[in-house]
């Protein structure tokens, strides 16, 4: 018997592949024989590098760039196991968990640490990019990222502009003359779950700018910004990201990469199932186990476990889902892409015993349904 098994992370517990290591020793306590395929997977945001580092057998590499707000701090990006692709998660070097709440102000805080990393990368000699973009703490419009790669946004008296989305106001040319040239040479795929425009009341200040520090007051302003740079973007290229969807994810950031990379955007964990080469990994599998910390309506809504169902089903091999704690309201609706749903928390253990206890109880939960699965 063959056992595929990819959980993303427990939030708050386990990470991905600590969730899959439990879960596969946990399976060869209860029968040594079945043989086990660890491949911790994640939606393409935040905690996605790590997975597929380790699902690749591949390294990291650690560095020294700029925070959001222009501090230095140590970061790390990865190269896969096929020791071509370098994968960059944005958030380590732009992300909101890097700041504490009073320190969140989009008005400053830049893209330029992403930047950075991909700069490392390509003097390293990387031309194939996997990027996580979820999790910003910016809304710069990945102005900082490419600043960081050599582009210069002047005001109407030829000086460059400070980082951040207030300064936007004065922007009134771009010059792209020292733009980094081996991003022609390169291809990035940009793990992407968002379709939000650049500008608009669904654009990136509008929804995503107050769990940044954007107040009510300041969503017109920023915007009025963004829309400047969006229309210097356009005299410069041709492209009009203004209404473009995926163009307003990570405060812009999407933008950026649609106006000025070789890119593709597709959903995060299509991104991540191919960097682990899944498709092929699932072969002959008798089951798949997969995982998170909570499951609920949002689970539908593309997170790793559903995108792992849909590949799944397309080659008739069950799919069974342990997670922490599954909400009632989305068992039925879960039911019909999985086919066996265990919550880690039941009548005899509490959301908060399971969290602090994580390992203990998802190894029980994992024996109890392998007993479940070998009985049917």
């Amino acid at each position: 018997m063959k056992i595929v098994v990819s959980p993303d992370s427990f939030k708050g517990s386990l990470t991905a592949t600590e969730a899959g290591q439990v879960i596969v020793r946990s399976i060869k306590e209860f029968d040594s024989t079945i043989e086990t395929v660890l491949l911790p997977v994640a939606d393409g945001g935040e905690g996605t590098l790590k997975p597929l580092i380790s699902a690749t057998e591949g390294k990291l590499v650690f560095l020294e760039v700029n925070d959001p707000i222009g501090r230095p701090i140590r970061v790390e990006y990865g190269i896969l196991g096929d020791g071509e692709t370098c994968v960059i998660e944005m958030a380590k070097a732009s992300g909101l968990t890097l700041l504490l709440d009073h320190e969140r102000n989009p008005l400053i805080a830049s893209t330029f640490g992403t930047g950075e990393l991909i700069r490392h990368a390509l003097d390293e000699g990387y031309r194939k990019f996997v990027i996580g973009i979820g999790g910003s703490a910016t809304n710069d419009g990945g102005t900082g990222m490419l600043r960081a790669l050599g582009m210069k946004f002047l005001n109407e008296v030829g000086d460059e502009i400070s980082q951040g989305a207030e300064s936007l106001q004065s922007l009134h040319e771009i010059d792209a003359t020292e733009f980094d040239l081996r991003i022609a040479d390169s291809h990035f795929v940009i793990a992407c779950d968002v379709d939000n425009p650049f500008i608009g009341p669904n654009g990136a200040t509008a929804i995503f700018g107050p769990q940044k520090g954007v107040t009510p007051e300041q969503v017109e302003s920023i915007d009025k910004n963004l829309a400047n740079l969006a229309n210097k973007i356009e005299s410069l290229t041709g492209i009009a990201l203004h209404d473009r969807p995926g163009a307003g994810a990570a405060g812009g950031l999407g933008g950026a990469f649609l106006a000025f990379f070789p890119v593709t955007l597709k959903p995060g964990i299509e991104v991540v199932l191919e960097a682990v080469n899944f498709h092929q990994q699932i072969e002959h599998a008798d089951f798949i186990i997969t995982g998170e910390g909570k499951s609920d309506l949002q689970t539908l809504s593309g997170k790793a476990p559903i995108g792992i169902a849909s590949v799944a089903k397309a080659k008739n091999i069950p799919v069974v889902l342990i997670s922490g704690f599954i909400a009632p309201d989305s068992i039925l609706p879960l039911s019909t892409h999985f086919d066996l749903l265990v919550s880690v928390t039941n009548d005899s253990v509490s959301q908060q015993e399971s969290i602090e206890n994580a390992e203990h109880y998802l190894g029980i939960r994992t024996k109890e349904t392998m007993f479940k699965l070998l009985q049917k």
